[in-house]
């Protein structure tokens, strides 16, 4: 099969490499559609240490079920693998489980491929008018709904729902979509990329380049020293920080006015596989909105796409590869 392999800092190759096996238990998946995610892009600079070269990256896919008595079936994948037996598993916190892997991460190739091998609880059946490259977009939004489900858990209930998300790429768009989705409806972007700003601005979302007053729900999609300072100040006292994104280890949150305005601060990592399934149902029943932000290129151009984002050319939240066209 063709694959996009990761084969050093900032370099990608397109070529074929063996298929992959379904063993006992798992499913051989053709790949119709894969999403590009910021942590592709941290491996792809040589930040993720998790990550080494040579891979096969990504793990945002959906596809049809290849062979079997499911053969033909139309699914989306969720792909963090769990051990199923330990307390996090058991207690429903799958994404804790200390036994956990992902696809795009060893031993596990990932999805910018033709091919994957799943087992069958981590897929989800995709209606058949829902388009798999929509369907893709289970696993980022994933991520954010379940950000938000756990601020929304812990902001006081009597606090005025307003929320600020810092961050306009895929994580940053779906926490809104997922704060709107739960009732919300006072939400704000910050994006200080003019271009995708503006693309935010044409979808209808409040975009700003630079927050201010303050807020009972903040997100940080974006994890850098900066965003944590951003927002630990514009956080309101009593307020709720959900920090999603993974930009850079240490520094930025001003931890005596956490303290003094009993600010809280949740880390929040990937999803539950209910997380997964609620989050596709809400794409599949529309909650989640027309989910039309995204650009399309064929797996074979993912060099390309590689290189543009990181150039900050790319306006759309999330570019989609498609590895048949």
């Amino acid at each position: 099969m063709k694959a996009l392999v990761y084969d050093g800092v900032e370099t990608l190759g397109f070529r074929d490499v063996p298929d992959p096996v379904a063993e006992d238990g798992t499913h051989l998946i053709r790949v119709e559609a894969v999403g590009i995610c910021g942590s592709d892009m941290h491996a792809y600079l040589g930040h993720d240490a998790r990550r080494p070269a040579p891979l096969i990256l990504g793990h945002e896919a959906a596809g049809v079920i290849e062979g079997g008595a499911m053969g033909g079936r139309r699914v989306t994948v969720n792909p963090l693998v769990e051990c199923g037996t330990c307390h996090a598993c058991r207690t429903g916190r799958e994404n804790l489980c200390p036994d956990r892997q992902i696809i795009s991460m060893p031993p596990r190739e990932g999805a910018f491929a033709q091919y994957i091998t799943m087992p069958e609880r981590n897929l989800v059946t995709v209606p058949d008018d829902i388009p798999l490259a929509k369907a893709a977009l289970a696993e980022p939004l994933a991520v954010s709904w379940h950000a938000v489900k756990l601020a929304l858990g812990a902001v006081h209930a009597a606090d005025p729902r307003a929320a600020l998300v810092l961050g306009g790429g895929a994580i940053g768009l779906a926490a809104a979509l997922a704060l709107r989705a739960m009732g919300v409806e006072d939400i704000t972007i910050v994006e200080p990329n003019a271009g995708r700003r503006a693309f935010l601005s044409a979808l209808g979302e409040t975009a700003v380049a630079e927050g201010q007053g303050q807020f009972a729900i903040v997100i940080d999609a974006v994890g850098y020293a900066a965003t944590r300072a951003a927002a630990s100040a514009l956080a309101a006292p009593g307020g709720v920080i959900a920090h999603v994104g993974l930009g850079e280890d240490t520094g930025g949150l001003d931890v005596r006015r956490m303290t003094l305005q009993e600010i809280s601060f949740i880390g929040t990592y990937t999803y539950t596989a209910q997380d997964f399934r609620d989050t596709a149902a809400a794409i599949f029943d529309g909650r989640l909105g027309a989910l039309d932000w995204c650009q399309h290129r064929p797996l074979s151009q993912g060099a390309a796409a590689f290189a543009e984002l990181r150039q900050g050319t790319v306006a759309e939240p999330k570019i989609i590869l498609e590895p048949w066209t």
